[in-house]
């Protein structure tokens, strides 16, 4: 009885610790894979920071409005492996780019990709090519 109530207590306590890590890293959590866009906006922000890095783009819509996208890319290592380094995109740059739109906030994306609009360089930090 003592080896099946420890078994149990061992079994919620692994399932209570592992579950936050998966939901963590799981796409479906945050983003729609069925909703992807592709807008055009001025750089405002790059964060390269691990976990993910994520870039901030202000989008104006056909009334004039703005909105500050947040973006998440994979790791600052995997984008320099895909060849973007921090002088490859800098704030007050045009861009186009495509992002899986997110779940619960609208202006949140996972970035597909992205590219300059004047002078494009490579494109794609943090993705395989397609």
């Amino acid at each position: 009885m003592k080896n099946k109530l420890g078994l149990m207590i061992a079994g919620i306590a692994f399932f209570c610790f592992t579950m936050p890590a998966i939901a963590h890293h799981g796409f479906d959590t945050e983003y729609d894979a069925n909703k992807k866009l592709k807008l055009t906006g001025v750089v405002t922000k790059i964060e390269w920071l691990n976990p993910h890095m994520r870039v901030y783009i202000d989008v104006t819509d056909a009334k004039g409005n703005v909105a500050n996208w947040n973006l998440e890319l994979t790791s600052p290592n995997t984008v320099r492996r895909q060849g973007w380094g921090p002088k490859d995109l800098l704030p007050g740059e045009k861009v186009v780019f495509e992002a899986y739109g997110g779940k619960v906030i609208e202006t949140r994306g996972a970035l597909a990709r992205i590219a300059k609009v004047e002078n494009p360089g490579p494109e794609q930090p943090g993705f395989p090519k397609q």
